[in-house]
């Protein structure tokens, strides 16, 4: 570089001595330009304490060092093994099994906190569900484990890891846990309006479930599932996606719920991790439960079991009928093309009949034979969102029939990765 005339070094925070070799050719002709540098030794001394200072580092890095290896030997020694419990009885791994201790209950505690255990809220595979409250004004949903709970401390731990370290608008919050002796408890956000499958139940005309509120709350849990898929470190697949775990807040937004039997996965649109298969009958992937080989779109088909019960109200297994499952009983019905006897009769014919083309054929995408075949969790996102944003238009009159079905042969470019953030 003999014809270089000027070198512009400013405003680069550089450090340290100029080359000599530039210095060199400063004396030659060459134009240096260094201001904006603080850090920049402009003359020959800062090599000297370079020397220096390079041995003082050294020597303060070596002390760190053997301080750090002390405290580790120490904590080791002092680290106990943990307890493997007699034979018939339910002795439970201890101590620092769960890796937080920021939001843990002593036993005295919960049963302070639920006036001893008085009032009911509801019971599922883990124990009864007890109403409880931190404070005058901040109501808990407590969850204790039954002597003959099918779940046991594997679960409980399972579910206080992951709910200690994700944090979505559409999963369950975690207030804190209890793991003391026997006694184990999870201490849940309260979630006022129970769960979609109790507003699904209801046979009352009046009290029935908007079509535009499942929407929106098919897009919340949606949104809750996308971050387990997607957004979590390593993913997780949640394996008991029903109705009876998504619940519904005061205002009736969506939370999916109950995380015991989640499992991570490693990242691959052909990954599959082997397990013993666990879930709820008609919920479960017939894959999964065949091979036991899971993935993330395991949780794509409990989902589109989901989007079936919203759309018909009907329960997942009908002995009754000639096709016992949902999913079954919907494909020989939608061969006649009349979306009425498939739409739950109480909506009283108060929704768009496209938009519940569009919902339904994206459920029957969910539960594809091959998981291959199904969407991902962030393309099911974008189709629930495009179908309640044309229902919340319909029902606001802002447009016309044809301008509806229009806005729904709209193409949703699944191209674009949607990478859900914690909210």
């Amino acid at each position: 570089m003999e014809s270089l005339l000027i070198i512009n070094l400013g405003w680069n925070s550089l450090a340290g001595p100029i080359p000599q070799a530039l210095r060199d050719r400063e004396k030659k002709g060459l134009k240096l330009t260094t201001q904006g540098n603080p850090n920049l030794c402009l003359s020959g001394s800062c090599n000297n304490n370079k020397k220096v200072l390079v041995p003082v580092i050294a020597s303060v890095a070596s002390v760190l060092v053997l301080i750090a290896l002390l405290v580790l030997f120490y904590i080791f020694r002092k680290k106990r093994p943990l307890s493997e419990g007699t034979a018939g009885t339910r002795e439970l791994p201890r101590k620092s099994s769960i890796f937080s201790k920021k939001k843990r209950f002593t036993y005295s505690e919960v049963v302070e906190l639920t006036d001893n255990f008085k009032r009911v809220l509801g019971e599922g595979g883990f124990g009864v569900v007890y109403h409880g409250s931190l404070s005058d004004t901040e109501p808990v949903a407590v969850k204790v484990l039954s002597e003959s709970s099918v779940e046991g401390y594997k679960e409980f731990k399972a579910e206080v890891e992951l709910l200690l370290r994700v944090h979505h608008l559409n999963l369950v919050s975690l207030v804190g846990y209890c793991d003391e002796g026997g006694h184990l408890a999870l201490i849940y956000e309260n979630m006022e309006n129970g769960n979609l499958k109790q507003h699904l139940s209801v046979q009352s005309a009046g009290s029935t479930l908007k079509w535009a509120s499942r929407l929106k709350i098919a897009v919340e849990a949606a949104q809750g599932l996308e971050y387990l898929h997607v957004a979590c470190e390593p993913p997780m697949v949640h394996r008991d996606v029903k109705s009876k775990n998504i619940l519904l807040d005061d205002r009736f937004d969506a939370k999916l719920a109950d995380f015991g039997l989640s499992r991570s996965f490693s990242v691959g649109a052909e990954t599959q991790v082997a397990t013993v298969v666990a879930g709820t009958s008609g919920y479960l992937d017939p894959a999964y439960y065949q091979r036991n080989r899971l993935n993330e779109k395991s949780d794509v088909y409990s989902f589109g079991i989901i989007l079936m019960e919203i759309i018909t109200n009907r329960s997942v297994i009908e002995r009754t009928r000639e096709k016992t499952h949902i999913a079954e009983w919907l494909k020989v019905l939608i061969s006649s093309g009349d979306i009425e006897k498939i739409v739950d009769p109480n909506l009283g014919r108060d929704y768009d009949s496209n938009i519940a083309w569009k919902i339904l054929e994206l459920a029957i995408s969910c539960v594809s034979h091959s998981s291959s075949d199904r969407p991902n969790k962030s393309k099911v996102v974008n189709v629930l969102k495009e179908c309640l944003v044309s229902e919340n238009l319909r029902t606001r009159g802002e447009i016309q029939d044809d301008d509806s079905k229009n806005f729904l042969q709209l193409t949703v470019d699944f191209g674009t990765q949607v990478t859900p953030a914690a909210r």
